[in-house]
Protein backbone atom coordinates (compact mmCIF):
# COMPACT_ATOMS: atom_id res chain seq x y z
CA UNK A 1 0.00 0.00 0.00
CA UNK A 2 1.31 3.36 -1.26
CA UNK A 3 0.61 6.54 0.26
CA UNK A 4 1.27 10.21 0.39
CA UNK A 5 0.33 13.19 2.15
CA UNK A 6 -2.56 14.94 0.42
CA UNK A 7 -1.15 16.81 -2.50
CA UNK A 8 2.16 16.16 -2.60
CA UNK A 9 3.47 16.55 -5.89
CA UNK A 10 0.30 18.01 -7.29
CA UNK A 11 1.27 21.60 -6.92
CA UNK A 12 0.40 23.54 -10.41
CA UNK A 13 3.58 24.46 -12.23
CA UNK A 14 5.70 27.73 -10.95
CA UNK A 15 3.82 30.72 -11.73
CA UNK A 16 0.53 28.80 -13.03
CA UNK A 17 -2.77 29.61 -11.68
CA UNK A 18 -5.27 27.01 -10.56
CA UNK A 19 -8.22 26.94 -13.05
CA UNK A 20 -6.90 29.65 -15.26
CA UNK A 21 -6.92 27.40 -18.32
CA UNK A 22 -10.37 26.37 -17.78
CA UNK A 23 -9.94 23.45 -15.59
CA UNK A 24 -11.71 22.50 -12.43
CA UNK A 25 -9.70 23.07 -9.04
CA UNK A 26 -10.13 20.73 -6.82
CA UNK A 27 -8.99 20.78 -3.46
CA UNK A 28 -7.43 17.74 -1.68
CA UNK A 29 -6.93 17.72 2.32
CA UNK A 30 -3.10 17.62 3.11
CA UNK A 31 -1.18 18.35 6.66
CA UNK A 32 -1.06 17.40 9.95
CA UNK A 33 -4.15 15.88 10.29
CA UNK A 34 -4.83 14.54 6.80
CA UNK A 35 -1.55 12.12 6.18
CA UNK A 36 -3.45 9.64 4.08
CA UNK A 37 -4.54 9.48 0.50
CA UNK A 38 -3.44 7.04 -2.18
CA UNK A 39 -0.97 9.01 -4.77
CA UNK A 40 -3.10 7.68 -7.67
CA UNK A 41 -5.77 9.62 -6.21
CA UNK A 42 -4.43 12.93 -7.18
CA UNK A 43 -3.14 11.66 -10.70
CA UNK A 44 -6.52 10.71 -11.68
CA UNK A 45 -8.08 13.78 -10.77
CA UNK A 46 -5.63 15.31 -12.85
CA UNK A 47 -5.25 13.14 -15.53
CA UNK A 48 -9.54 13.88 -15.44
CA UNK A 49 -8.47 17.45 -16.09
CA UNK A 50 -8.55 19.13 -12.76
CA UNK A 51 -5.90 21.56 -11.12
CA UNK A 52 -5.17 19.69 -8.09
CA UNK A 53 -4.17 22.51 -4.82
CA UNK A 54 -3.71 20.94 -1.61
CA UNK A 55 -5.31 22.72 1.76
CA UNK A 56 -4.28 21.96 5.15
CA UNK A 57 -7.58 22.27 7.24
CA UNK A 58 -5.31 22.68 10.44
CA UNK A 59 -3.58 26.28 8.87
CA UNK A 60 -5.46 27.69 6.14
CA UNK A 61 -8.60 29.37 6.56
CA UNK A 62 -10.37 29.44 3.03
CA UNK A 63 -10.65 26.77 0.39
CA UNK A 64 -7.90 27.90 -2.81
CA UNK A 65 -9.70 30.45 -4.72
CA UNK A 66 -11.97 28.83 -7.31
CA UNK A 67 -12.65 25.50 -5.36
CA UNK A 68 -14.98 23.29 -7.31
CA UNK A 69 -14.56 20.03 -5.45
CA UNK A 70 -12.96 19.15 -2.16
CA UNK A 71 -11.56 15.13 -1.17
CA UNK A 72 -10.83 14.85 2.47
CA UNK A 73 -9.05 11.46 2.74
CA UNK A 74 -7.83 9.44 6.06
CA UNK A 75 -5.62 10.69 8.99
CA UNK A 76 -5.93 11.40 12.68
CA UNK A 77 -8.38 14.68 12.80
CA UNK A 78 -9.20 13.53 16.40
CA UNK A 79 -5.72 13.81 17.38
CA UNK A 80 -5.64 17.58 15.92
CA UNK A 81 -9.76 18.21 16.51
CA UNK A 82 -8.95 21.07 19.06
CA UNK A 83 -7.42 22.95 16.20
CA UNK A 84 -9.48 21.77 13.43
CA UNK A 85 -12.12 23.08 15.78
CA UNK A 86 -10.60 26.93 16.34
CA UNK A 87 -10.11 27.04 12.57
CA UNK A 88 -13.83 28.19 12.20
CA UNK A 89 -12.94 30.53 8.63
CA UNK A 90 -12.06 27.14 6.83
CA UNK A 91 -14.90 25.22 8.89
CA UNK A 92 -17.88 27.92 7.18
CA UNK A 93 -15.82 27.89 3.85
CA UNK A 94 -16.08 23.68 3.73
CA UNK A 95 -19.89 24.10 5.09
CA UNK A 96 -20.47 26.50 1.89
CA UNK A 97 -19.10 24.84 -0.39
CA UNK A 98 -21.15 21.67 0.30
CA UNK A 99 -24.47 23.91 0.53
CA UNK A 100 -23.64 24.96 -3.39
CA UNK A 101 -24.21 21.17 -4.06
CA UNK A 102 -20.25 20.97 -5.65
CA UNK A 103 -18.98 17.67 -5.22
CA UNK A 104 -17.59 16.86 -1.53
CA UNK A 105 -15.88 13.70 -1.14
CA UNK A 106 -14.93 12.34 2.35
CA UNK A 107 -13.40 9.22 3.21
CA UNK A 108 -13.01 8.17 6.86
CA UNK A 109 -11.34 11.03 8.37
CA UNK A 110 -12.70 13.33 6.36
CA UNK A 111 -16.40 12.05 7.44
CA UNK A 112 -15.31 12.96 11.00
CA UNK A 113 -14.52 16.51 9.94
CA UNK A 114 -17.46 17.04 7.78
CA UNK A 115 -20.01 15.93 11.22
CA UNK A 116 -21.02 18.34 13.22
CA UNK A 117 -18.93 17.53 16.32
CA UNK A 118 -15.87 15.30 17.35
CA UNK A 119 -15.38 14.22 20.86
CA UNK A 120 -17.67 17.17 21.40
CA UNK A 121 -16.29 19.71 19.12
CA UNK A 122 -17.50 21.42 16.36
CA UNK A 123 -16.41 20.49 12.81
CA UNK A 124 -18.03 21.22 9.42
CA UNK A 125 -21.81 20.75 10.46
CA UNK A 126 -22.57 19.24 6.69
CA UNK A 127 -23.47 16.00 7.80
CA UNK A 128 -26.10 15.97 10.64
CA UNK A 129 -24.23 13.30 12.72
CA UNK A 130 -21.89 12.88 16.09
CA UNK A 131 -18.38 11.44 15.80
CA UNK A 132 -16.35 10.52 19.23
CA UNK A 133 -13.15 7.99 19.63
CA UNK A 134 -13.57 4.45 21.47
CA UNK A 135 -11.64 1.83 22.79
CA UNK A 136 -12.37 -0.45 19.65
CA UNK A 137 -10.70 -0.85 16.57
CA UNK A 138 -12.52 -1.38 13.06
CA UNK A 139 -10.33 -2.88 10.58
CA UNK A 140 -10.65 -5.12 7.41
CA UNK A 141 -11.60 -4.90 3.98
CA UNK A 142 -15.07 -4.41 2.55
CA UNK A 143 -16.93 -5.74 -0.36
CA UNK A 144 -19.34 -2.70 -0.75
CA UNK A 145 -21.94 -1.57 -3.12
CA UNK A 146 -23.40 1.71 -4.03
CA UNK A 147 -26.67 2.25 -1.84
CA UNK A 148 -27.74 4.63 -4.51
CA UNK A 149 -26.11 7.43 -6.72
CA UNK A 150 -24.19 9.74 -5.97
CA UNK A 151 -21.16 12.32 -7.59
CA UNK A 152 -18.95 9.37 -6.73
CA UNK A 153 -20.60 6.34 -7.88
CA UNK A 154 -23.86 5.45 -10.22
CA UNK A 155 -26.23 3.38 -7.59
CA UNK A 156 -25.14 -0.26 -8.06
CA UNK A 157 -21.03 -0.02 -8.41
CA UNK A 158 -19.48 -2.85 -6.50
CA UNK A 159 -16.03 -1.68 -4.57
CA UNK A 160 -13.90 -3.15 -2.61
CA UNK A 161 -12.15 -0.66 0.06
CA UNK A 162 -11.09 -0.95 3.42
CA UNK A 163 -12.47 0.16 6.72
CA UNK A 164 -9.39 1.04 9.78
CA UNK A 165 -10.63 3.39 12.82
CA UNK A 166 -11.56 4.00 16.27
CA UNK A 167 -14.43 6.20 16.29
CA UNK A 168 -17.99 5.80 15.98
CA UNK A 169 -20.58 8.00 14.14
CA UNK A 170 -24.15 8.72 15.41
CA UNK A 171 -26.53 9.82 12.54
CA UNK A 172 -29.28 13.08 13.76
CA UNK A 173 -31.52 13.00 11.33
CA UNK A 174 -32.11 9.90 8.92
CA UNK A 175 -29.73 10.31 5.82
CA UNK A 176 -29.37 8.57 2.23
CA UNK A 177 -26.36 6.11 2.77
CA UNK A 178 -23.36 5.89 0.85
CA UNK A 179 -22.34 1.90 0.65
CA UNK A 180 -23.96 -1.38 1.38
CA UNK A 181 -21.81 -4.33 3.13
CA UNK A 182 -22.04 -7.06 5.28
CA UNK A 183 -25.70 -6.46 5.94
CA UNK A 184 -25.67 -3.17 6.69
CA UNK A 185 -25.73 0.48 4.69
CA UNK A 186 -22.79 2.99 5.95
CA UNK A 187 -22.02 6.84 5.16
CA UNK A 188 -24.03 9.46 4.11
CA UNK A 189 -25.12 11.07 0.84
CA UNK A 190 -26.46 14.55 0.37
CA UNK A 191 -26.60 16.87 -2.79
CA UNK A 192 -22.86 16.88 -3.61
CA UNK A 193 -21.61 15.49 -0.56
CA UNK A 194 -20.25 11.59 -0.41
CA UNK A 195 -18.99 10.66 3.09
CA UNK A 196 -18.11 7.19 4.54
CA UNK A 197 -15.57 5.33 6.36
CA UNK A 198 -14.61 3.11 3.41
CA UNK A 199 -11.13 4.26 2.14
CA UNK A 200 -11.01 3.23 -1.86
CA UNK A 201 -8.30 3.00 -3.77
CA UNK A 202 -8.79 5.08 -7.25
CA UNK A 203 -6.62 3.30 -9.08
CA UNK A 204 -8.92 0.22 -9.42
CA UNK A 205 -11.86 2.29 -10.38
CA UNK A 206 -10.60 5.47 -12.70
CA UNK A 207 -14.09 6.65 -12.85
CA UNK A 208 -14.18 7.75 -9.76
CA UNK A 209 -11.96 10.91 -10.43
CA UNK A 210 -13.53 11.59 -13.80
CA UNK A 211 -17.44 11.78 -12.40
CA UNK A 212 -16.12 13.91 -9.37
CA UNK A 213 -14.29 15.83 -12.06
CA UNK A 214 -16.86 16.49 -14.53
CA UNK A 215 -19.18 17.73 -11.80
CA UNK A 216 -16.78 20.20 -10.49
CA UNK A 217 -16.62 21.70 -14.33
Amino acid sequence: MITTEAGAGAAALPGAVPGARGRPVVAVAGGAAFTFCYTETVELLTAAGADVVTVDPLRDEALPPGTGALVLGGGFPEVHAGDLSANAPLRADVARLARSGAPVVAECAGLLYLARELDGLPMCGVIDATAAMTPRLTLGYRDAVAAGSSVLTPAGTAVRGHEFHRTTVVPGRPAARAWSFGGKEEGFVRAGVHASYLHLHWAGYPGLARRVVAAAA
